[in-house]
């Protein structure tokens, strides 16, 4: 759209991009995160628990950075590849949202991108 800013954004706090992608994208008062893992984390081949822990954090961490916090929090859709665990992952995620419960998703898929990933989060933040 004329007059709309994108920015692609990468943050230097959080583990490398392993592919041709930003980490988040910013088109005006929105901000859309990829999918955020565990990969390059010391969470990564833990359990679904400390994986959300620490995507939770990075997540934090972009908000923070964005000056914001997880109340701005709109949308997340989350996969997952053990549908079992869901009841353990809904713990964690109100713990994180801090009572700011945003719209969201829950997808069980057959495996990641890596075979030591329980979950992956996408996020999107009104600023």
């Amino acid at each position: 759209m004329p007059g709309t800013s994108i920015q692609r954004k990468t943050y230097a706090t959080l583990p490398a991009a392993v592919g041709p992608y930003s980490h988040a994208v910013k088109n005006g008062n929105t901000l859309y995160l990829s999918g955020f893992t565990a990969f390059g984390t010391k969470a990564q081949g833990q359990s679904l628990e400390k994986q959300a822990n620490a995507i939770l954090a990075q997540i934090k961490t972009v908000a923070v950075d964005e000056g914001t916090d997880m109340s701005s929090l709109l949308k997340v859709t989350i996969f997952i590849t053990d549908f079992s665990q869901a009841g353990e992952l809904r713990k964690v995620l109100a713990q994180h949202y801090e009572g700011h419960f945003p719209a969201s998703s829950l997808v069980e898929v057959s495996r990641l991108f890596s075979p030591d990933l329980n979950i992956e989060i996408e996020a999107t933040f009104g600023l």
